[in-house]
């Protein structure tokens, strides 16, 4: 039997950080990978601070193996908006894609999710992705990517096409 695809989650939130607001996209973005059968190692909350993601990418990637880190939070056009940057600055190879496949997806519902900055790419033999900070587009994005992740692990780990 093959193992179990293991994901880390990360809230990028300063009001959910700071507990003023509650985590629901990191909340649903878990249920969803345990829903589909990954197995969820981390699921964590930062404010908007790139050294802080990517401490905590680095983190998931190099200290716990994550398969897939997903990020939700910081990815639209507010001066706050850093995810993209944060995750930019530590993945070796980019996976355009992804979030092509993702907006496209998301075009088809709301005009808006053109907006979305959200990048992916690989750090080590792992996958990370940004998706968009609330909870109907945290969990619409992941859908729209969910089919593609176990053959996109199944590479990484030096699997054939």
């Amino acid at each position: 039997m093959a193992e179990k695809i293991t994901v880390a989650v990360l809230t990028v939130s300063t009001s959910a950080f700071a507990g003023t607001r509650k985590d629901k996209s990191g909340s649903a973005l878990c249920k969803l990978c345990g829903g589909k059968g990954f197995s969820v190692i981390a699921h964590d909350i930062v404010d908007d601070s790139k050294v802080r993601i990517m401490r905590k990418l680095k983190f998931y990637t190099d200290k716990q193996g994550a398969d897939i880190v997903l990020t939700t939070g910081g990815t639209g056009f507010g001066p706050a908006d850093i995810t993209p940057e944060a995750t930019d600055a530590v993945i070796e190879r980019i996976a355009p894609g992804i979030p092509e496949l993702i907006r496209m997806s998301g075009f088809k519902k709301t005009k808006t999710s053109a907006l979305s900055r959200g990048i992916a790419g690989i750090r080590k033999k792992s996958l990370i992705i940004n998706l968009p900070g609330s909870p109907k587009g945290a969990e619409e994005s992941f859908e729209a990517a969910a089919d593609l992740l176990p053959h996109a692990v199944k590479m990484l780990n030096g699997g054939g096409h």
